[in-house]
């Protein structure tokens, strides 16, 4: 057995798709697994739609992802002088022809085969002509069986394959002299020794014809595995008008990547009941043959709870610097690594989906003017919460010691001294005074770690407004 090789061959014609990203994690881990090696491959021959800032954008989104590959990009377009090298083998070797057909006669054949119940495939008209190079415009053609099947064993489908008869002859070269995709693919995975192709099932219609091209050219066939698409929660083909499809957009809304490595890696993967796998995981073991059949449900719930699961485990340094570029989009300057500001994020861990959802949560630790929930303002800062609020200020205003300790034996007493109040009849009114809204980690902690000139700033605004909307109604 040759070592393992695999190899990733995006075309860097748009940012880099999930599901094209769960293919690269695919050939990734197997050959990790094996010990072999992975390869880069940019299939950018498309020269109208791809783009350099496209393929920047997939080996971001790879490097991201933690995907390496072994030695430099490989360009398929730097490559066709191989490709027409392998052409002229094939027409040496009589395995490939020269066809002077037009476009509008094989159309025209193609249509009366099908009126007659045919599979109206190319009819061979040009296949025993023997044409020169001196025949004018042509393409060229392969020449394929004339019947039988022609097949592979599938990792993922089985027995797999398509009868000769039903495809005909295919173009491998234009008129124009480009060398057609599932030749340049055949020839670039020959030469780079790729010995297993794992890829998207919308490939197997190009299967046959590559196959056949491995043959014609006296090369070792490669193991071909192809894997199911991703569909959306309704069962549908992924949409970027319904769905988040590119990794980049996963990542601005504040998933990690080791999340996003994990979801992606159980859409149509699975080791018995194991939910957790961090690349490691992968690295050691990573069957093919566990690649299910069936398209894979992409449940954004399960990523949710995957994501807060590794925001969960992030070292408190690791998980500042992750949140410290959406922390910078929620605060008026640029955050500074604080003790306060990294307790924070600790007692957010809990509550946190999403490092977006994280910074959100934030806001009024990282502006200095806080944003006020209209609904929370109604309920908990009514004329009837003065007398607390005034209470709980002129304590705090006077209290030695700003901590979680202090604090709670602080609203313990003037809970007491207004009548045995009970906690949330305090905390609410303070909670929405210092944060602007209802929902926020505990109010000691919260208090604590906005500080007490913040805080007393933030009550006593407060009072002033509960004062003015007072008046206000009293005048009204």
């Amino acid at each position: 057995m040759n070592p393992v090789r695999t190899r990733f061959a995006p075309s860097p014609t748009g940012f880099l798709h999930v599901g094209v990203a769960r293919t690269a994690l695919f050939n990734w881990a197997y050959a990790r697994s094996q010990g072999g090696q992975f390869f880069l491959r940019m299939e950018d021959t498309d020269a109208e739609r791809s783009r350099g800032e496209y393929e920047e954008a997939v080996t971001d989104g790879m490097k991201w992802l933690g995907l390496d590959w072994d030695g430099d990009v490989v360009r398929q377009s730097e490559r066709r002088e191989q490709h027409l090298a392998a052409i002229e083998e094939l027409l040496g070797s009589g395995h490939a022809y020269r066809c002077i057909c037009s476009r509008e006669s094989v159309d025209e054949r193609k249509q009366r085969d099908v009126a007659a119940g045919g599979p109206g495939v190319y009819d061979g008209r040009c296949r025993n002509l023997d044409l020169d190079s001196d025949c004018g415009e042509h393409t060229v053609r392969l020449k394929l069986p004339p019947e039988g099947l022609l097949g592979w064993e599938d990792v993922v489908f089985g027995p797999s394959g398509q009868e000769a008869s039903q495809i005909g002859d295919a173009i491998i070269q234009r008129s124009d002299g480009s060398p057609l995709y599932n030749l340049a693919v055949v020839v670039d995975d020959i030469e780079m020794q790729v010995t297993h192709v794992i890829r998207g099932a919308d490939h197997q219609a190009n299967s046959v014809l590559q196959l056949a091209l491995y043959d014609a050219l006296g090369a070792q066939r490669p193991v071909f595995a192809h894997v199911p698409l991703i569909v959306d929660e309704s069962g549908k083909k992924l949409s970027k008008r319904r769905n988040t499809v590119s990794v980049q957009q996963f990542r601005e809304e504040g998933y990690l990547h080791e999340a996003l490595d994990n979801w992606l890696v159980r859409l149509g993967w699975s080791q018995g009941d194991q939910e957790i796998f961090s690349l490691s995981d992968l690295a050691r073991s990573f069957p093919l043959e566990d690649i299910g059949r069936s398209p894979a449900r992409a449940d954004t719930a399960k990523l949710d709870w995957l994501n807060q699961h590794y925001i969960k485990a992030l070292a408190s340094n690791d998980l500042f610097e992750r949140a410290k570029p959406y922390l910078n989009r929620e605060a008026d300057t640029p955050v500074e690594d604080t003790p306060d500001l990294r307790k924070l994020l600790d007692l957010l861990r809990e509550r946190s989906t999403t490092l977006v959802e994280m910074a959100a949560r934030a806001r009024w630790q990282l502006r200095d003017d806080i944003e006020y929930d209209e609904a929370a303002v109604k309920k908990h800062l009514r004329p009837a919460a003065l007398p607390v609020l005034e209470a709980i200020l002129e304590a705090m205003t006077s209290l030695p010691d700003w901590n979680e300790a202090a604090l709670s034996k602080l609203f313990e007493e003037v809970a007491t001294a207004q009548g045995d109040l009970k906690l949330g009849k305090l905390a609410q009114p303070i909670r929405v005074a210092v944060t602007g809204g209802p929902n926020s980690p505990g109010i000691f902690e919260t208090l604590e770690v906005l500080g007490r000139e913040r805080s007393l700033r933030r009550v006593e605004q407060a009072v002033a407004m509960v004062k003015s909307r007072t008046q206000s109604a009293s005048a009204d």
